[in-house]
């Protein structure tokens, strides 16, 4: 093997690395961004459950009822 194709193959694989790297650090950023649009959403539904519920009623939940 000669030197120049084994820094070929070393260059091709730190690059495949690096966008596999970079594909990761995506998926990550977009499970945040999808889990915190799940939070909103909980909260939106939240603030309109105690928005319908008369006064005093939503303050606290029964977990065992």
């Amino acid at each position: 093997m000669s030197v120049s194709l084994a820094i070929a193959q070393v260059s091709a694989a730190t690059q495949a690395a690096s966008t596999q790297a970079a594909l990761q650090t995506e998926i990550v950023r977009q499970q945040a961004s999808t889990e915190q649009a799940v939070v909103d959403l909980l909260q939106q539904g939240a603030e309109t459950l105690k928005a319908v519920l008369p006064e005093g009623q939503g303050q606290a939940v029964d977990v065992l009822a």
